[in-house]
């Protein structure tokens, strides 16, 4: 176990843009074939993912350049601020789902003027439901998504601060 928890924080940027490709492609595919449509805490939390991915691709490209290397553990130290980000995100994402406060008011299924009967009226349809930060779209284990991903970020954090500070004391 020792040993492979040495190849992740050593190959840390490849394995940060490995894991944000993953969720990402996990997101997609509950969207896609679960039909599970994200809300804007979603899409929010899928942008921590973005931008972590595009962070530890470019930490590759820097580490590669000869006086690079020295820079790579500024580089999992972003990430694990960004992930940090992410928790929040997720964590107020699972919060507001557990009704222990209230979602952002542009997603919330109680919150809005235009009810969806109104909606659904003026589309003509009566198979459309807005997705709500508020509802639980899918859970395993007792956690919904937000709350998975919530446990992923927070794993996610403390290996970018382990990775970050191998990367240091060899820099």
């Amino acid at each position: 176990m020792k040993r492979l928890v040495d190849i992740i924080l050593k190959n840390w940027l490849l394995t940060a843009l490995l894991v944000s490709a993953a969720m990402l492609a996990i997101a997609h595919g509950f969207e896609t074939f679960a039909g599970l449509s994200p809300c804007t805490l979603c899409f929010k939390q899928r942008e921590v993912y973005w931008t972590a991915g595009f962070l530890a691709a470019a930490g590759l490209v820097v580490e590669r350049i000869p006086a690079g290397k020295r820079f790579a553990w500024l580089f999992s130290l972003i990430l694990a601020a960004v992930f940090a980000y992410g928790l929040y995100l997720a964590v107020y994402h699972a919060g507001a789902e557990w009704k222990f406060w209230p979602g952002p008011a542009a997603c919330a299924s109680g919150g809005g003027h235009v009810s969806m009967d109104d909606l659904t009226k003026m589309l003509g349809k009566n198979n459309i439901k807005a997705p709500a930060c508020d509802q639980a779209a899918w859970v395993f284990a007792g956690l919904s998504m937000a709350g998975w991903n919530a446990l992923i970020s927070l794993g996610l954090i403390v290996a970018s601060v382990l990775a970050a500070l191998r990367a240091r004391k060899a820099a």
